[in-house]
């Protein structure tokens, strides 16, 4: 038994050796100027402004919640597929009716995500917005909009 698993142990090897052979010479061989620049936490893109603690928009959790729904199902029919073809009668009836259930679950959470429209990337306050309606049609709403922001009001 063991036998079969040789060709994946060396290969791991193998990845391994050329991985760390790779960063060691890429930090042996490589250039060593320090800037301040270099130095700095964020070598790219936006300098950090304003505190790390401020309250994210329910949208990163939305666009999760849906990589995760696509992520596993993608995972779980892959998987289910190749065993289906090859089961018998009792295993295709049973895992027909489970696979059943599993989408009838992930369409009732896609169409949530239609709803609440998870998928609408114009504004941060596109949820609250949809819910309350327009500031001008309900002045009330104006003040639980700003707070939902994190803007002070």
């Amino acid at each position: 038994m063991p036998e079969g698993y040789l060709g994946i142990g060396v290969l791991i090897i193998v990845a391994g050796l050329l991985c760390g052979g790779m960063v060691f010479l890429s930090w042996l061989l490589g250039p060593k100027k320090r800037t301040p620049y270099k130095e700095s936490p964020y070598e790219c893109g936006v300098a950090p402004v304003g505190s790390a603690h401020e309250r994210f928009p329910i949208k990163f959790y939305l666009v999760a919640i849906l990589f995760v729904l696509f992520d596993i199902e993608v995972v779980f029919l892959w998987g289910w597929m190749t065993a289906f073809k090859d089961g018998g009668r009792e295993f295709m009836v049973f895992s027909f009716i489970e696979v059943l259930i599993y989408m009838s679950t992930w369409i009732l959470g896609y169409i949530y995500a239609l709803r609440v429209n998870a998928m609408d990337w114009d504004e941060t306050l596109a949820l609250e917005s949809a819910k309350f309606g327009s500031a001008e049609s309900e002045p009330e709403a104006a003040p639980r909009l700003a707070q939902t922001a994190g803007v002070a009001g």
